[in-house]
């Protein structure tokens, strides 16, 4: 939340995350947009690296399809925290 620009709105029993009127990210509150244990973030103008690194990711499920913009990240220990968040800085770079 420390970034520049961003702000919070609840969603659906998520908590919706903006950098200035662009959604970037989806974060848990009562209920997981997708798997249990997962954030969900946006990767629209991500270049063909990023999206490949993502398909290496264990981590990492695209909804519905590959070239879907949202992805989950499944966090199942303490570990994965951090390459949560780089996922996180990422989906907010490409929202600006």
């Amino acid at each position: 939340m420390t970034w520049p620009g961003v702000t919070t709105r609840p969603m659906f029993g998520l908590t919706a995350v903006y950098r200035a009127r662009r959604i970037f990210a989806a974060l848990p509150r009562t209920r997981c947009m997708d798997v249990p244990n997962s954030i969900a973030f946006k990767l629209e103008s991500a270049g063909s690296r990023i999206r490949a690194r993502a398909l290496r990711d264990p981590h990492i499920s695209f909804f519905g399809r590959q070239n879907a913009r949202w992805l989950s990240f499944e966090m199942n220990c303490d570990a994965d925290l951090h390459p949560a968040l780089q996922w996180l800085n990422r989906a907010y770079e490409a929202s600006g």
